[in-house]
């Protein structure tokens, strides 16, 4: 059978390295607007680090469980509560997965939040947010670094 885990791709110019720096730095993407907050870690394998956003209507924990400089992240969903949907912790037990590839000249990211279905009542919603957290967040990230 398929995986039918939510997965999206982004190219970028810069380095597989300048890459996974940029996602090692949680609060340079993730989080940000006047209702967002970030606590903890995520430099290294262990820490953890939780986000809340829309006022707390949405809290994750997560706990780096993967590193592979300048090739992969991964984290471990382990507590999560999502009140905009009936099953609040849809999240808990997932896995959040960033692989960095360089190809053509290019670096290649390749999102995926394994487990994250469309069995799942919060799919609908939390893919189109990760749609855009790496489109337009993470990529405006890595590109900001070439301006300094």
């Amino acid at each position: 059978m398929e995986n039918q885990s939510f997965s999206t791709v982004i190219w970028v110019d810069q380095t597989p390295e300048e890459v996974f720096n940029v996602i090692l730095d949680v609060r340079k993407w993730w989080s940000g607007l006047f209702d967002e907050s970030f606590e903890g870690s995520s430099e290294k394998v262990g820490d953890e680090f939780s986000f809340r956003a829309g006022n707390g209507a949405h809290y994750t924990r997560q706990k780096l469980i993967e590193l592979v400089p300048g090739k992969k992240v991964v984290w471990l969903v382990t507590d999560s509560n999502l009140s905009f949907v009936n099953t609040v912790d849809e999240w808990t037990g997932t896995k959040i997965v960033f692989e960095i590839l360089e190809e053509e000249g290019k670096t290649k990211i390749v999102f995926s939040h394994l487990g994250l279905v469309p069995d799942f009542e919060c799919y609908d919603a939390c893919s189109s947010a990760w749609t855009q957290y790496m489109r337009e967040r993470l990529t405006n990230a890595v590109v900001q670094l070439d301006t300094f």
